[in-house]
């Protein structure tokens, strides 16, 4: 696959974490502190993903920041994980995204991923950094099965929580996703915010955005997500591990009860 020249397929991608959000939900907890850095069970949110990265054998992670966005790599560094002893997987390598230096703002999700893509490559998985999932394990036979395939992307659903009952997609028996019409009765799951991703998705004819984002223009991501999953480019696996969005203040105590 020419994507990936000398190798038939990728045994890891890098990642993007997305910690860039204001977290207005969550005020006034999130006055003084990025909500990645909220502490759940003992450790700052962002870093469950960060071990789970780490231990799966991910070795680049960008994370992209705003809000407070200097006291997250003041936290993290450039540099998550001890070296690599006999019995230890490497150290991830860090780098950044800073959306508030740059622009004075985030630019959502799509936004922030096109402005990352230089520091990326033609496959990465993507988590959302406000949320908890300390059973998902980022597999690199998921990567070799996407890489093998022609899909733009790969989503995790979750079943659907009290706080999003309609949910946003379907899911097909052959593990497609689908953007049903408004008023479609076949279910629907939420999207768990992680995904593996290509690059591609970023380009035209499904995103306009020119690369690297100079401009700092700012896009959601489902909008592109719908367009190809209209397309059938768009796979889907339903995920039922532990996973909570940390959303709210309530939800957080919950977690930490």
């Amino acid at each position: 696959m020419s994507q990936f020249p000398g190798a038939a397929y990728p045994v890891q991608v890098p990642a993007m974490l997305l910690a860039a959000g204001r977290g207005e939900r969550m005020r006034p907890l999130t006055d003084s502190t990025p909500k990645p850095l909220l502490q759940v069970q003992g450790q700052p949110l962002l870093q469950w993903h960060l071990q789970a990265l780490q231990a799966a054998g991910v070795r680049r992670v960008v994370i992209n920041t705003a809000w407070l966005g200097e006291q997250i790599s003041e936290r993290f560094s450039s540099h998550f994980g001890p070296q690599r002893l006999s019995h230890m997987p490497e150290a991830l390598s860090i780098s950044y995204s800073h959306e508030g230096v740059d622009f004075g703002g985030a630019l959502e999700t799509a936004g922030g991923i096109a402005r990352a893509l230089p520091q990326l490559g033609p496959v990465f998985w993507l988590a959302a950094g406000d949320v908890f999932a300390p059973d998902f394990v980022f597999g690199s036979a998921a990567v070799q099965a996407f890489a093998r395939s022609s899909h733009l992307a790969h989503l995790w659903l979750v079943p659907n929580p009290a706080h999003n009952l309609r949910g946003d997609f379907g899911l097909s028996p052959d593990g497609m996703a689908l953007n049903l019409p408004e008023g479609d009765p076949s279910p629907r799951f939420t999207y768990s915010t992680i995904a593996l991703l290509r690059a591609e998705l970023f380009a035209p004819p499904w995103c306009d955005i020119p690369a690297g984002n100079p401009a700092g223009v700012k896009a959601a991501l489902a909008p592109l997500l719908r367009r190809a999953m209209d397309a059938g480019r768009v796979s889907a696996s339903l995920y039922t591990g532990r996973w909570t969005d940390v959303g709210t203040p309530e939800r957080l105590a919950e977690l930490n009860g």
